[in-house]
């Protein structure tokens, strides 16, 4: 065990994790030059059009170091971006140590923060990494005086390398040699074993990750999952060179890969404990905090009869990614379908793209909205996850809102565009500190204004120089209305919102004036309408298509024309009471579509 190094790299978004990663990958010889391309762990077509890192990954390197010995290095790559935080604190479960690189041309950024906090948690031994130091904007001593003042870590010995040309690469892996602890021993011989991820695979049904913290796991064991104490025969075993290795056994401190013919996607619990079924550990595992989403949004089927394709892929995709969650929901616009549970917006796009690219399904998504506390009138309290299940207004004594604590590092000269943006969407300023020429500060703002369209907002208001990251900060009570959308005085249960009261005009007119120019004209005109409870705050009128019954009316009293037309508007009128309005799937597509304006 002494000769394995079990870490992992974390940074904030485009700090050059990935790239790190190729270098490591290359010099310890996983791949062969002619094999190797860029960001070769980040093997979703998504992230490598969008140049994120969604899924960690894990790859096992052998690494002779300078003191002559071989060492097992077990190497995971973590996302950056906030949305995928889970993603990252659970791979730091599996690792006694971590790379943190930093970008020495932009320095100390808000998930370069929130990442360390993350392996602080972890009681990992944390190696600072300056990457890109071949930019001509790139200042080591000042970003090294950054991170000792803003994160509090000893820079001192901080590497300096180019991840790119793979320059100083060498003095990080003899670093991970010498600085990063190995595996402890556990006290018994039995097999523990941590279920780190899993994904589906179509050959060989359901791949497990696992990280052997004692005893060893063989081919043709009987293994008991801990959580649902369902037993299965190991079938294969095996690890990530970035290439699939199978072997014979995983022994304790190693990390790697197993196949048991697990049919059933509810059997595999992320953070459950594995063990030998004949001779079972008494050690359970405390596993993973569960995710908490924080945006929740309705996904529907285009075609109601991809409704069971739909439910399958969901399970397949939360077999992948456990930080989202789903439940069955119906809509009277738009029928069977499931209202799911993210950790951001990004995370919902994602999801949403990966349902389109992996699965061939055609979606519509709903508004997002986030959880409310509700107090009512007879003491009771509910949580409100669907704007349309909202009681009554004289059932309601109060709505309490969640509120989030927000760090924002921007240079000075857009620090005037944040705070007017931030105080936009109600916030309250908490602090404000200064390193170099760039600013922290710390809001506090509610969640529902930030889930819209704030990430755009600031990315435009700062050219992108802006870098975001936030944690929950409870509930707060606030004065929020929901605003419902009637099209022919017929409300759209998928289009209702919950707003505060001084923006549900505002949001009211700008989606009923998106929706004129979206539902088709038919014979009569459609009053399309935003409403809190009875009152009406806002409307627009898609006119009717207009027949010139005038037009074989040749002279004669005006009489003769009066009465045609009063005939036409009678019809008209018939109309409007009997017709249904059909919103074509387009427009609710193109009306929920965020951040436009």
């Amino acid at each position: 065990m002494k000769y394995i190094r079990n870490f992992a790299i974390i940074a904030h978004i485009d700090h050059g994790k990935s790239t790190l990663a190729d270098r490591i990958i290359e010099i310890c010889g996983g791949l062969e030059k002619r094999e190797m391309k860029e960001q070769v762990l980040d093997s979703m077509d998504i992230e490598r059009e969008r140049g994120i890192t969604i899924k960690a990954q894990a790859v096992r390197l052998s690494y002779k170091a300078k003191d002559g010995y071989i060492y097992q290095l077990n190497l995971i790559d973590t996302p950056g971006h906030v949305d995928f935080s889970y993603e990252v604190s659970r791979s730091l479960t599996a690792c006694e140590g971590s790379l943190l690189v930093v970008d020495a041309s932009q320095g100390v950024e808000a998930q370069t923060l929130a990442n360390v906090y993350h392996a602080m948690e972890a009681n990992h031994e944390i190696v600072v990494v300056l990457n890109k130091v071949d930019l001509p904007a790139a200042d080591i001593n000042a970003v090294k005086k950054q991170i000792e003042e803003v994160i509090g870590l000893d820079a001192s010995n901080a590497i300096a390398i180019s991840a790119k040309t793979g320059q100083g690469v060498v003095d990080v892996l003899e670093a991970i040699v010498t600085q990063l602890p190995a595996p402890q021993k556990y006290n018994s011989d039995k097999l523990c074993a941590l279920l780190v991820d899993s994904w589906y695979d179509p050959y060989l049904g359901i791949v497990i990750l696992v990280r052997i913290m004692s005893g060893t796991l063989s081919n043709g064991m009987k293994i008991r999952m801990v959580s649902s104490g369902k037993i299965y025969i190991v079938e294969n075993v095996g690890y990530s060179v970035p290439k699939k290795i199978m072997t014979e056994e995983l022994t304790e401190g190693e990390v790697g890969f197993i196949t048991a013919g697990i049919k059933e996607i509810s059997d595999c619990h992320v953070g459950d404990t594995i063990t030998n079924d004949k001779d079972p550990s008494d050690l359970i595992l405390p596993g993973f905090k569960p995710s908490v989403p924080v945006v929740f949004c309705g996904i529907f089927p285009v075609d109601s009869s991809e409704f069971d394709k739909l439910k399958e892929s969901l399970q397949k995709l939360h077999l992948n990614d456990a930080s989202f969650s789903f439940e069955t929901a119906t809509s009277v616009a738009l029928g069977f379908g499931f209202r799911c549970g993210f950790l951001g917006l990004l995370h919902l796009e994602i999801i949403q793209e990966r349902l389109d690219r992996e699965f061939n399904l055609d979606i519509i998504t709903t508004a997002p909205s986030v959880v409310y506390n509700i107090a009512l009138t007879d003491g009771t309290t509910m949580q409100l996850h669907n704007p349309v299940e909202m009681p009554d207004v004289m059932k309601i004594a109060k709505i309490e809102e969640p509120w989030i604590k927000a760090t924002i590092i921007v240079p000075e000269t857009y620090l005037g565009n944040v705070l007017s943006l931030c105080e936009d969407k109600r916030g309250e300023q908490i602090e404000m500190n200064f390193s170099g020429n760039r600013a922290i500060v710390v809001y506090r703002l509610p969640l529902n204004e930030i889930v819209f369209d704030f990430y755009d907002k600031l990315k435009s208001a700062t050219k992108g120089y802006a870098s975001f990251d936030y944690v929950q900060d409870g509930y707060q009570e606030g004065d929020l209305v929901r605003v419902s959308i009637l099209v022919n005085g017929e409300p759209v249960d998928a289009l209702s919102m919950i707003v505060h009261k001084t923006k549900a005009e505002k949001r009211g007119r700008a989606l009923c004036e998106r929706l004129k120019g979206l539902i088709p004209k038919q014979l009569f005109n459609i009053a399309i309408q935003a409403a809190i409870g009875g009152k009406i705050i806002a409307r627009e009128t898609v006119s009717a298509y207009r027949k010139d019954v005038l037009a074989k009316c040749y002279g004669g009293d005006i009489s003769r024309k009066r009465k045609l037309l009063e005939k036409q508007k009678a019809g008209k009128k018939r109309m409007r009471t009997f017709g249904n309005v059909e919103i074509p799937h387009k427009a609710f597509i193109e009306a929920l579509k965020l951040g436009d304006n």
